[in-house]
């Protein structure tokens, strides 16, 4: 997974798969982090489920998580502010 950090700011690409049974960190799938949400992709419920689950599981407040590209879609680009590449590499493990 690439992960880069620039200016306090760390960017990463994110697969999701909306409608799951539950939300979760599943791994890696084709260089970016697959996470499982149970929102539905309409309203922008799946976007903010995401950013809340990052949130929670890097223990940074919900406005350090942005979604810089790909909101319409199952692959997005997430920046975040207020951590570590090897803290978002530690969510996989």
């Amino acid at each position: 997974m690439q992960v880069t950090e620039k200016d306090g700011v760390v960017s990463f690409s994110v697969r999701v798969q909306p409608r799951a049974s539950r939300d979760e960190v599943v791994g890696e799938y084709q260089d970016a982090l697959k996470i499982r949400l149970t929102a539905p992709p309409v309203d922008d419920r799946a976007n903010e489920a995401l950013r809340k689950l990052l949130a929670s599981r890097l223990k940074v407040p919900l406005s350090a998580v942005r979604i810089a590209s790909g909101e319409h879609s199952r692959s997005k680009r997430v920046e975040i502010r207020g951590v570590t590449a090897e803290m978002i590499r530690a969510l996989v493990a």
